[in-house]
């Protein structure tokens, strides 16, 4: 079978303008499960990774609210505890759905670590916000009393803020192998991941930080070997200058040229720039391979070729013509 890492964006778990109640993931997801039971229909051999940002900002609150009557517990677990959640919707949904084509296959949920290296620069230039806003004064008294980075959010106010270091391992990996190589279909890196790093002693320790979910989902891939990368989104391709009037998708495009693009600044950090840079990552170190940056409900059109953009290896040389739009 095709092996292939899909990636799904927060859409495939709590729609725009939702409160993200339990019956309205599992809903969503339920949508989401039907599509990806199409994929294995097909053939394709799937490993599944999520975001999960609503679902530990919800924990975060509950740590806040609470603190006076249980202890909080740190980021890296709310990362765990959102990987298994989110997992246990996924295989309900999904577990449901082959049965119902009649394809016997287990759905596991394995709670992933990703390791991070202790030197990043992002530990001394924390970005990701992450929880609630307060008030500067609020904010401020936070930040004495438990050694936490808040910065200020727009008009909204302050927020906390937690490093965002590169991966560079996934520590379970060959569990990971073992359950596909039993036919499981995985669930695996959920949020990119429990971020930890490894002590002298070789131990890794839990860490607070946010792994971004699309790099880490490139570094899967990689390390699975697969034959691409399908990052989900709640868009159908990638966009050139976005919300002008000379905005075009991009359908087929090769590493170099998105490079370029990228260089252009085509593609925001809060938003595509993520994917993008996840999809050049991952065709960079498997050059005869693809990654394809779809829309949710469009993903086996977009894995077979037929829309979404297609990031390709270079095969040959390209003279690059500049993007400026028109005057």
């Amino acid at each position: 079978m095709r092996r292939i890492v899909v990636a799904l964006g927060g859409n495939a778990i709590i729609q725009a303008g939702q409160r993200g109640t339990a019956d309205e993931q599992q809903a969503n997801v339920d949508l989401t499960c039907r599509q990806l039971a199409e994929l294995v229909a097909a053939g394709y051999e799937l490993i599944i990774t999520h975001g999960n940002g609503p679902q530990v900002g919800n924990l975060l609150v509950k740590n806040e609210l609470a603190r006076e009557v249980v202890p909080p517990v740190p980021l890296h677990w709310c990362v765990a505890q959102t990987q298994a959640t989110i997992g246990f919707m996924i295989q309900q949904a999904l577990g449901f759905e082959l049965q119902q084509r009649g394809i016997q296959r287990s759905v596991a949920t394995l709670v992933t670590r990703t390791e991070v290296r202790p030197d990043d620069p992002a530990w001394q230039d924390p970005t990701k916000p992450i929880g609630l806003y307060y008030p500067e004064e609020r904010a401020r008294e936070i930040m004495a009393a438990t050694g936490q980075v808040w910065k200020p959010q727009g008009s909204r106010g302050w927020r906390r803020v937690v490093p965002s270091p590169d991966p560079v391992a996934i520590v379970d990996r060959e569990a990971i192998e073992l359950l596909i190589a039993s036919g499981a279909i995985v669930v695996a890196c959920g949020g990119g991941g429990i971020p930890v790093i490894r002590r002298p002693d070789g131990r890794y320790e839990g860490v607070e930080a946010v792994i971004d979910k699309d790099l880490a989902a490139a570094l899967l891939a990689h390390e699975l070997r697969a034959e691409a990368l399908l990052i989900l989104t709640d868009v159908p391709n990638v966009m050139l200058f976005y919300g002008t009037p000379s905005a075009r998708p991009l359908q087929q495009v090769t590493v170099s040229e998105l490079r370029h693009y990228q260089a252009e600044g085509h593609f925001a950090s809060g938003s595509m720039g993520p994917k993008v840079e996840a999809a050049i990552r991952f065709v960079s170190q498997d050059g005869h391979r693809r990654a394809i940056i779809a829309a949710l409900d469009h993903a086996r059109d977009a894995l077979e070729g037929r829309c979404g953009t297609q990031v390709l290896p270079d095969n040959e040389l390209r003279r690059v013509i500049t993007t400026a739009p028109p005057s």
